[in-house]
Order: structure tokens, then sequence, then C-alpha cells
């Protein structure tokens, strides 16, 4: 797999978070997103207007009683990014992607401390 292959966008862990909280179909108040993927306010704010800005998220105010509500979806274009995020993954941990177990081998010869790195 090559860092290409990773989407920038669900290639943080709180994002992803989000996003397979998300990918039930429900509508997410922010305040449920937020008990549920145990993000602070601040973070979770940043990291759903980056979602929203990528259109993997959409967002909206509701009206319930005196106050307004933001809730979250996710869009068709989220949808399928999370299922091409997963599909790699999958591909990877199944042995079908573009690495082999040499790749990642150590080339100084056996027996050497793997710890060092000079």
């Amino acid at each position: 797999m090559k860092v290409l292959d990773i989407d920038d966008i669900l290639g943080a862990p709180a994002r992803l978070a989000i996003i397979a909280t998300a990918a039930g179909g429900e509508r997410w108040t922010f305040t449920e997103l937020r008990a549920e993927t145990g993000l602070a306010d601040g973070n979770l704010h940043v990291q759903t207007r980056k979602l929203t800005s990528a259109g993997y998220l959409a967002r909206e105010q509701e009206r319930r009683g005196n106050r307004t509500v933001t809730c979250f979806e996710l869009t068709e274009k989220g949808r399928q990014a999370f299922q091409n995020h997963i599909r790699r993954l999958s591909r990877a941990l199944s042995g079908d992607g573009r690495f082999t177990r040499g790749d990642f081998s150590d080339k100084r010869g056996p027996g050497r401390d793997k710890s060092q790195v000079w």
C-alpha cells in the first residue's frame, strides 16, 4: 500500500471515528457525536468542518424548542470514501495489496541488533 492509497481526509483517527460513527445512516447531533467519539468540543468542531468541506458530511441547523442544534449526516460521497478506505485496508490485510513481507525485512543481515538505526 502506498501513502497515496490512503485518503488524506480519512487518514486522521478523529475524522475516521466521526465517519465510522455516521456510517450507520442516522443523523447525529454535535452532542451525540462528541459522546460517541470521545472528542473534545474544539477538536470535534475542527474535524467536522474539514469533513463537511470535503463533502463527506452534511451539516444542518435544526430548531428544537428555543435552541438551535447542529446535526450531521454522512453524504453519498462520504459513504463511498469510507467504503473505499475499508476496501483498501481489507485488501492489505488479505495480502492482496501491492506490498510483500520482504518490503519490510531488515536489510542489515541476520543476528544484527534491530534496535540500532545507524
